[in-house]
């Protein structure tokens, strides 16, 4: 069924779902599948990740990290999509991943999972956004005078920050609006910057896409300390389409907003990362092909692209292109408030968030959204970017510590509801599957790959030089862990179940009412 054929029959249904796991229909549920699939393809943004992080391809192994990493990074990512589509199906809830390690697992594992996630989506939202400002410091800062000092990235942040909160503060129909927008603007602008690299490129050389070649050191500009080992060196090259393609599961956190989500949430999930992984190969794939001298190109390290772009188009098309690349890396952070603060809101609906829940979970008559959530993500996102240029290690920013933890944190939290529901499936958790369904055989498969997928990310996460990494993710699991036995695990009650749902019928149409939802 068509999200643009929704009548009432499909909205009870909805509404159905959403009741059986004990929630109220306070968020505004207008998006359409291809909304939903928008937001998170404007998250995963290749204009915004497959740019910025570029040299990780070309400075590892040269060409084929791109012609061959992209394609096995992105299948990486494809396997967590197709078993996360799986859940989102029969349980189709904002703050998904959260629910599913609940329901699917238990109360810790929920619990941990909403934390990780949470610290991830915050973080990689000031990751977006500082790269959004590096962004624009590269191509239209010297125009206006922006040097691109710590604190001038800081305001920049802010500033755009501020005002992605303030789109989604006033209606998930305002957010959307702007991420459809995105989701076209990201298609044609690859689509231009394709054909622009195979016009102008001085000769192509296609033997250059499965083509390895050790650039690691000095030879790559020092994006990767020196190694002899060319495996070591090409999984690191997929941290390029790893750190890109990641996001989707805002899909899932907008369930609660989505018409006939048990259909357009699934397909929303696979389809973003689908065409993301296949435009994003063909841009990748282009610009490589566009490179004058690969061996000058990789030394460049991580002004590669802007190298290559400066090398070879004119500068009205170059600043054509920049600004529309620019408008998507803005377009992507606004899509990654919403995923937080939805994340935000439904963990603190079912009081994870100790002394701020109520407040948390608010949803704002007149907007339908959780408007304080929506602000509560901004502010911990400028505090974290504050801290994250201010704070050194040596002479390394915590930022590039941060950046690749938030890897890490993200795909664990992808990982735990997914192991919760491999082993749940066709029990007394998980009896029956959604509308959306692989068959059994095939979904456990795919999840064994994820979890593989899982341990390879880890470790690719945690190599030099990025061993610091590590210690931040262990550290973080051992508070985590003491917080749980101290305090969490006698209070924390997690979603509600059996009874409790039953008895939460009168709450759910209070909860309705006050924000003028119709059954």
């Amino acid at each position: 069924m068509s999200s643009d054929d929704y009548n009432d029959s499909a909205k009870h249904e909805d509404l159905k779902v959403l009741h059986g796991m004990g929630y109220a229909q306070e968020l505004s549920r207008s998006m359409s599948k291809f909304s939903n699939f928008a937001i998170s393809f404007s998250i995963i943004c290749i204009l915004s990740g497959g740019i910025n992080s570029f040299a990780q391809a070309v400075s590892s192994v040269g060409g084929a990290g791109g012609g061959i990493g992209w394609i096995v990074g992105a299948a990486l990512s494809g396997m967590f999509a197709l078993s996360m589509a799986q859940i989102a199906s029969a349980f189709p809830t904002a703050g998904g991943l959260y629910h599913w390690g609940s329901i699917l697992g238990n109360r810790f594992w929920g619990w941990l999972t909403a934390w990780l996630n949470l610290l991830g989506l915050i973080t990689v939202l000031g990751a977006i956004n500082i790269g959004t400002a590096y962004f624009f410091t590269g191509t239209f800062g010297p125009m206006v005078g922006f040097g691109g000092t710590d604190w001038e990235i800081v305001g920049f942040v802010a500033v755009i920050t501020v005002i992605q909160a303030i789109f989604n503060h006033i209606g998930i129909k305002a957010t959307t609006f702007l991420t459809d927008i995105s989701g076209y603007i990201i298609f044609a602008t690859t689509a231009v910057l394709v054909l622009a690299c195979l016009y102008y490129a001085p000769a192509i050389d296609i033997s250059r896409l499965w083509t390895f070649k050790n650039y690691s050191g000095a030879a790559g500009g020092e994006v990767f300390p020196q190694s002899d080992s060319i495996g070591y060196l090409f999984l690191l090259c997929l941290l390029l389409p790893v750190y890109t393609i990641t996001g989707y599961d805002a899909s899932a956190h907008t369930s609660e907003e989505t018409k006939n989500a048990a259909h357009s949430v699934p397909r929303g999930i696979v389809s973003s990362v689908f065409w993301s992984a296949i435009v994003g190969w063909i841009m990748i794939c282009a610009i490589i092909l566009a490179i004058p001298d690969m061996d000058a190109a990789a030394a460049q390290g991580w002004g590669v692209f802007f190298g290559t772009m400066d090398a070879i188009l004119p500068s009205g098309l170059k600043l054509a292109l920049y600004f529309f690349i620019l408008i998507t890396q803005l377009l992507c952070g606004l899509a990654t408030v919403t995923s937080a603060s939805r994340m935000l809101f439904a963990f603190s609906r079912d009081d994870g968030v100790p002394g701020f829940s109520k407040p948390l979970a608010t949803v704002s008559p007149k907007y339908r959204t959780p408007v304080n959530a929506i602000w509560t993500a901004t502010v911990l996102c400028i505090l974290y970017v504050v801290l994250a240029l201010s704070i050194k290690v040596g002479e390394t920013s915590i930022y590039v510590i941060v950046v690749n933890s938030t890897l890490v944190f993200l795909f664990l939290s992808f990982t735990i509801p997914l192991i919760a529901g491999m082993f749940a499936y066709g029990g007394p958790k998980w009896p029956t599957p959604g509308p959306w369904a692989m068959s059994t055989g095939l979904y456990k498969l795919v999840t064994v790959l994820s979890v593989v997928g899982m341990a390879v990310i880890l470790f690719i996460a945690v190599a030099p030089p990025n061993e610091r990494v590590l210690y931040v993710v262990l550290g973080f699991i051992a508070i985590a862990l003491v917080v749980w036995v101290l305090v969490e695990n006698r209070r924390f009650e997690g979603p509600p179940t059996g009874d409790r749902i039953a008895a939460r019928k009168a709450v759910i149409a209070a909860a309705e009412a006050a924000v003028g939802e119709k059954g």
